[in-house]
């Protein structure tokens, strides 16, 4: 078994106890739960001008970028529960939380600070400052020889520490950054993702063509909140269809290209449950139940498609061996692809015409479901959209080039990236640390605002999603919790952590730790939270 299966650590809080999963691969990163308290973005402080962008070769390290506040707000119950602060943040915050206000009509929650904010004026550490801080801490044993790392300074764009943060390590997860910047530059954080029906060649056939959608539902009881639903879109086609009984249902890949697995994967990722084949349809991200496992891997579809496919025939009262594999016929006037919906009663829908369609949330919510739970197949999904953007062929590879094309055109060092896939799962990824402290200060500065929305879903420590058990134990980490929000990585033997922080003076830094041959895993991931959890309480003047 090539991936490790880290033990869970303890949670400060948990929705249910849930028994241990049995032994198995874990993923690239341990994902975890959507739907609990989400930050929301970070927000530049007022009186900051933006900075220029950053350009490429070594002079982006001096470029100079406006300061992002980290404030994100979590609701209190309008009953009056407060949502307890993490970690030290409580006593760092002015006052408690405000007095619940008295019953009315429509009572408004009392948001509760849980990320403190960035200080314009705080003092800047020094380079000096920060290597004597934590370069004792880069050789503990668990993190193994390679330890490559960047730390910048976000409002001045300054580097503050470097050990061989130009060299390409193998990222794991940490992969994720650069899918979610890349979409949501090439495609916008409004973009969705659309699942459609056509008519068939022949009377009563339905194709059900897959547009890249992998959070799709097939009913209420989804995976992710206010995904589109195949209930849904059958009962559009049953209307379109009038008196005419549905008879067969086929189903529409053509849209993707190329192997549905990637180069450098593990042999065990898919019945591990780490990822599914990467098809172009597909519910719940190939899942075969809707239910996200946070320490071990979700069972998968051997074909997603087939599957959706048969759920889909199902909401339309057909049996599973009505379903099979086909090509949407093209629509005769595709200026009018609704044309259907007003057909005469008996008249059979011209082929090609569109019988329903369905559509995801907003791309931006996607990618924060990608980011907080790690979700590989929604990163192969969205890596896809890059491609598809740039007209460039939706496979593995041609995602690849496209990303890489897309970071380029964000004025970033996209020779500082070699990449097979989109999730990190591939051992042959390659990614600079300082090209992941470079994109995050790009993205905090405001020159590229579609990018800042990547910090909607990363995780915070102690807090959500794949730090939601972390910055624990020991417990001079806890210092951390509330404080960090950053994407982690996890393979065999690979272990990274990159993203931002707030130090104890109000200073906002970011930050990529990368190790790529580590000793055991918990031990190695805790003492990447030990580095973190020092830059937060370090003056380092």
């Amino acid at each position: 078994m090539n991936i490790a299966h880290p033990a869970p650590q303890a949670a400060q809080t948990s929705p249910a106890p849930q028994a241990p999963p049995p032994p198995g691969p874990v993923a690239a990163d341990p994902p975890a739960q959507p739907g609990g308290p989400v930050p929301g973005p970070v927000i530049p402080p007022e009186g900051v001008a933006a900075a220029a962008q950053p350009g490429t070769g070594r002079s982006r390290r001096t470029v100079v970028l406006s300061v992002v506040a980290a404030l994100v707000l979590v609701l209190v119950a309008a009953a009056g529960v407060l949502v307890v602060r993490p970690g030290p943040v409580d006593g760092w915050l002015a006052g408690g939380p405000a007095p619940t206000p008295a019953p009315s009509a429509t009572p408004d929650p009392t948001p509760t600070p849980v990320l403190a904010a960035a200080d314009a004026s705080a003092a800047a550490p020094t380079a000096a400052g920060v290597r004597a801080a934590i370069a004792p801490l880069l050789k503990a044993g668990p993190l193994g020889p390679r330890v490559n790392v960047s730390v910048a300074d976000v409002a001045t764009g300054e580097s503050l520490f470097e050990q061989n943060a130009d060299t390409m390590t193998t990222p794991a997860s940490t992969t994720k950054l650069l899918t979610a910047a890349t979409v949501l530059s090439a495609r916008g954080p409004a973009y969705r993702l659309a699942t459609r029906a056509v008519a068939g060649a022949r009377p009563g056939e339905v194709v059900l063509v897959g547009g890249g959608d992998p959070t799709l539902s097939v009913g209420a009881k989804g995976q992710f909140p206010g995904a589109a639903r195949l209930d849904k879109l059958a009962a559009q086609v049953k209307a379109a269809l009038g008196g005419q009984a549905p008879t067969k249902v086929l189903i529409d890949t053509s849209l993707y290209r190329g192997p549905l697995t990637a180069v450098g994967w593990d042999g065990d990722v898919i019945g591990g449950g780490q990822v599914a084949k990467i098809q172009p349809l597909m519910t719940n991200a190939g899942r075969i139940q809707p239910v996200h496992n946070e320490f071990g891997g979700d069972p998968r579809f051997a074909d997603p498609a087939l599957a959706a496919g048969r759920a889909f025939a199902k909401q339309l009262g057909l049996a599973p061996g009505a379903v099979s594999t086909g090509t949407a016929p093209a629509a005769a006037d595709p200026a009018t692809p609704s044309a259907a919906a007003s057909a005469a009663p008996g008249v059979a829908p011209a082929p090609g015409a569109e019988l329903g369609r369905v559509e995801s949330p907003p791309l931006v919510h996607v990618v924060d479901w990608m980011l907080e739970q790690s979700d590989n197949v929604i990163a192969e999904a969205l890596a896809r959209q890059v491609a598809l953007a740039a007209d460039a062929e939706p496979s593995f590879t041609g995602a690849a080039e496209a990303m890489r094309a897309e970071l380029g055109e964000l004025g970033l060092p996209a020779d500082e990236v070699n990449l097979y896939d989109a999730s990190g799962l591939s051992r042959k990824n390659g990614i600079s640390p300082k090209l992941l402290t470079d994109l995050l200060t790009l993205a905090a500065g405001g020159k590229q605002p579609q990018l800042s929305a990547m910090f909607g879903g990363l995780p915070v420590a102690g807090w959500s999603g794949t730090l939601r058990t972390r910055f624990v134990t020991p417990a001079p980490n806890r210092i951390g919790q509330g404080l960090v929000r950053a994407k982690t990585g996890t393979l065999t033997g690979v272990n990274t952590i990159s993203g931002q922080l707030v130090t104890e003076g109000g200073r906002l830094l970011v930050f990529a730790i990368m190790a790529d041959a580590t000793g055991e895993s918990v031990a190695a991931r805790q003492a990447l939270d030990k580095i973190a959890a020092k830059l937060v309480t370090c003056g380092c003047s």
